[in-house]
């Protein structure tokens, strides 16, 4: 249990910012899985109209520092790999 000020502040900073990250971590996952499932299915068109939401997301995540930059650019990349070998 934290004992000084410094240490009960760093715990409620650390909860706000897990809550916060969260959002963009469950919002992305739910994003890119209904993509794969898309993909699986062979649906075209419907996968690139959710894609740019994906792209969108994962910009945001590694500009707030959710993720690394090269983490959400490796998403991308095999998202949109995966999607073009359906072609």
């Amino acid at each position: 249990m934290a004992i000084t000020k410094s240490a009960k502040k760093a715990i409620r900073q650390n909860a706000t910012r897990k809550a916060h990250n969260l959002i963009y971590k469950n919002k992305l996952k739910k994003l890119v899985k209904e993509v794969k499932t898309l993909i699986v299915q062979k649906k075209v068109d419907e996968a690139k109209k959710v894609l740019p939401q994906v792209y969108a997301i994962l910009d945001k995540s590694a500009k707030v520092n959710v993720m690394k930059k090269n983490t959400a650019s490796r998403i991308k990349s095999r998202l949109t790999l995966s999607l073009q070998k359906i072609k």
